[in-house]
C-alpha cells in the first residue's frame, strides 16, 4: 500500500493517510554499504565493552586487524549510531541551535522516590539488514522500563509515542532528563513535557555519564538479548526486545534493588 519509488507523497504522509504509524513501516536497506553496517555491528559491540574509546582508538583497532578506516568514516557511522563515548569531546548526538537546551538538574542528586525523575534514550539495533533505533523510558529510582518503541527512522515521532504511553500508564514524574539531540530538542517533544509542568533537564554535553542508568539497561539489553539474536526484521525485532523488556521488569533480578524485579519495585513503591 506504501510506495517508496513510484508516490509523490513523502512516506511521513503515505503512512498518516493510512494512518499507519511510521515506525511501524520497515524497508530493507539504509543507504549504507554491507561493509559500513559490518563495521557498524562491531562497533556497537565494542562500545558496550569499552565505552571510552573514541574514533582514534577504533580506527587503530580495526587497523590491528586487518580493516583500513579513516576516522571521518568512522565519526559519520558513530553519529548514525548516536554513541556517546564517555570522555569530554564533540557531542555525536547533534542539536539542532534553533531548538532550546535546558541545564543538567540531576548532578548529586538523592533519588529516593519512583517518578521523581524519569530518563529517555536512544540505541541502535542491529539486524540482519540495515538497522533500527529503539527508545525507551526508564524510572530511576526503580530502574523500571515505563515504555517503549522501535523504529527504522531517528525522528522524533517514536520517542513522543513513548512518551506519551508511560505519561498514560505510570503518571508523571518531576524532573525528566534526555541527551542534548535534536530528537529531544524538538518543540512537539518538549512540549508534552511542557504541557504538564514536568522539569526538563538535559545532559551536558559530550557526558554519557549523566545518563548512566540508562546506559546500564542498554548494555544488559544487548548482552543477553540482542547479540545473542539475528533479527531478519523490525517485527522479529520488536517482538523479541518485547520479550526481553518484560523479562527484564518482572523476571530478571537487579543488583542495584537487592535482587528485586524493577516493576515489582516500582509498584511497590507507588503505592
Amino acid at each position: 500500500m506504501i510506495d517508496q519509488q513510484g508516490s509523490s507523497l513523502p512516506i511521513a504522509e503515505q503512512c498518516r493517510l493510512l494512518n499507519v504509524n511510521r515506525s511501524t513501516w520497515y524497508y530493507d536497506g539504509k543507504d549504507e554499504h554491507e561493509e559500513n553496517v559490518r563495521l557498524m555491528n562491531m562497533m556497537d559491540e565494542l562500545h558496550i565493552q569499552h565505552p571510552t574509546w573514541g574514533s582514534r582508538t577504533l580506527r587503530d583497532h580495526f587497523r590491528n586487524l586487518g580493516i583500513i578506516v579513516n576516522r571521518k568514516r568512522i565519526q559519520r557511522l558513530m553519529g548514525i549510531m548516536r554513541l556517546s563515548v564517555i570522555y569530554p569531546k564533540r557531542n555525536l548526538s547533534r542539536r539542532n541551535l534553533a531548538h532550546r537546551v535546558f541545564p543538567y538538574l540531576l548532578r548529586d542528586a538523592n533519588i529516593e522516590r519512583v517518578n521523581q525523575v524519569w530518563s529517555t534514550d536512544i540505541t541502535y539495533i542491529r539486524m540482519e539488514k540495515g538497522w533500527a533505533y529503539l527508545a525507551a523510558i526508564i524510572d530511576w529510582r526503580s530502574r523500571a522500563i515505563l515504555a517503549w518503541r522501535l523504529s527504522n527512522t531517528c525522528d522524533t515521532g517514536f520517542c513522543v509515542e513513548a512518551l506519551k504511553e508511560a505519561l498514560e500508564l505510570y503518571g508523571e514524574p518531576e524532573i525528566f532528563n534526555t541527551d542534548q539531540g535534536s530528537t529531544f530538542t524538538a518543540p512537539e517533544f518538549l512540549d508534552v513535557l511542557k504541557n504538564r509542568d514536568i522539569r526538563i533537564s538535559m545532559n551536558g554535553k559530550g557526558r554519557a555519564l549523566d545518563n548512566a542508568i540508562m546506559e546500564r539497561f542498554w548494555r544488559s539489553l544487548k548482552q543477553e538479548e540482542v547479540y545473542l539474536k539475528s533479527y531478519e526484521d523490525l517485527d522479529r525485532a520488536r517482538k523479541n526486545i518485547g520479550s526481553y523488556i518484560d523479562h527484564y521488569n518482572a523476571g530478571r533480578p537487579h543488583s542495584s534493588l537487592g535482587g528485586k524485579y524493577p516493576l515489582h519495585e516500582y509498584r511497590r513503591l507507588v503505592a
